[in-house]
C-alpha cells in the first residue's frame, strides 16, 4: 500500500457490485443481472471511490470490469435514477452528473491497464464505461449504444464527446452519439471501437489470460505509456516530444529496465517488479 494515502484505510467490502483482486488482476462484476446490470446511485458512488483507492493498492496490477448475465451494464436504471431525479434542481442535477464524469475521468487517470470485458449489452454510461478503458473486448453477441439523445439528453455525456472521436474518428463519433444506435460487435471491431471480438464461451479464458499477461508485465512503463497516451491527446507535437523525453529519462532509472538489461545479457526471461 502507498505510504502517501491517508489515514483512512482501504474499503473492505464493497457492496453494490462484485469486487476482487487475486494474482495482480483487479475485477468489478456489476451483477444486477435482473436490469442488465443497471446503474444506480450508490453503483456510481462506489465505482468512483473505488477507482481512487485502486492505484493506493499494491496488490493490483490490471484492472478488468464487466457484468453478469446478458448485460455489461445497461447505463443508469430508468427509475432508480432518471425517475428519481425527476423535479431535482439544477445544483442536484450538477452534483449527479459531475459524480458520474468522474467515474470515467479515473478510469481515465488510474495508472494501470483497464479492460472491459463486455458480455453483452453495454448502453448508455454503460458504453462510455466500456469506451474509457484502454481495451475493450467484446463477445460476439455483445453490442454497445450511446443513446443519449434517445432519451432526450446530450449525445455528450461523462466525456463521450471527447473520448469517442479520438477512438473512432470524427465523422462517426457524430453518427454514434447523434443517432445512438445499436452497434454490434462486428461494427465495433470494423471501426476500431472493439480491441478484439470472441466467441462468447471464450470471453472470460481470453480476457483472463491478457490480464495475466499485463499483471506480470512491467507495471510502471505500462502505467507510463498510459499516462502519454492520456496527456497527450491535446498537446502540440514539440511539447509530447518533450514530456515523452522527461518520463523515459525517467524509466531509464528504474528498477524493471535494469532488470531488462540483466535477463538481456543473462539470457533468461526478466522478471518484473513494478519499480
Amino acid at each position: 500500500m502507498s505510504p502517501f494515502r491517508a489515514s483512512a484505510g482501504l474499503t473492505g467490502n464493497w457492496e453494490h457490485f462484485g469486487f476482487e483482486v487475486a494474482d495482480g488482476v483487479a475485477t468489478v462484476m456489476f451483477d444486477r443481472p435482473d436490469r442488465l446490470n443497471a446503474l444506480t446511485f450508490e453503483v456510481y458512488a462506489d465505482l468512483r471511490d473505488l477507482l481512487g483507492e485502486l492505484e493506493q493498492r499494491d496488490d493490483a496490477r490490471v484492472l478488468v470490469i464487466t457484468g453478469t448475465g446478458r448485460g455489461f451494464c445497461s447505463g443508469g436504471d430508468v427509475e432508480e435514477i432518471i425517475g428519481a431525479l425527476q423535479g431535482t434542481g439544477t445544483s442536484g442535477l450538477l452534483e449527479f452528473t459531475r459524480m458520474t464524469g468522474a467515474v470515467v475521468e479515473r478510469i481515465r487517470r488510474l495508472p494501470m491497464p483497464v479492460i472491459a470485458a463486455v458480455n453483452g449489452v453495454a448502453a448508455g454510461a454503460g458504453a462510455v464505461i466500456a469506451l474509457a478503458s484502454d481495451i475493450r473486448i467484446l463477445a460476439e453477441s455483445a453490442s454497445l449504444s450511446f443513446l443519449f439523445t434517445r432519451v432526450g439528453l446530450s449525445g455528450g455525456d461523462m466525456g463521450a464527446a471527447y473520448l469517442l472521436p479520438r477512438v473512432v474518428g470524427l465523422g462517426r463519433a457524430s453518427e454514434l452519439l447523434l443517432l445512438g444506435e445499436k452497434i454490434d460487435a462486428e461494427r465495433a471491431l470494423a471501426i476500431g471501437l472493439a480491441t478484439r471480438v470472441v466467441a462468447d464461451a471464450d470471453l472470460a479464458a481470453g480476457v483472463r489470460a491478457l490480464a495475466h499477461e499485463l499483471a506480470t508485465g512491467p507495471a510502471l512503463a505500462y502505467a507510463a505509456t498510459k499516462v502519454m497516451i492520456d496527456r497527450e491527446l491535446d498537446m502540440d507535437l514539440g511539447a509530447a516530444i518533450e514530456f515523452e523525453a522527461f518520463a523515459q529519462a525517467l524509466l531509464m532509472t528504474s528498477d524493471d529496465h535494469a532488470e531488462f538489461y540483466r535477463a538481456f545479457t543473462g539470457k533468461r526471461p526478466p522478471e518484473w517488479k513494478g519499480r
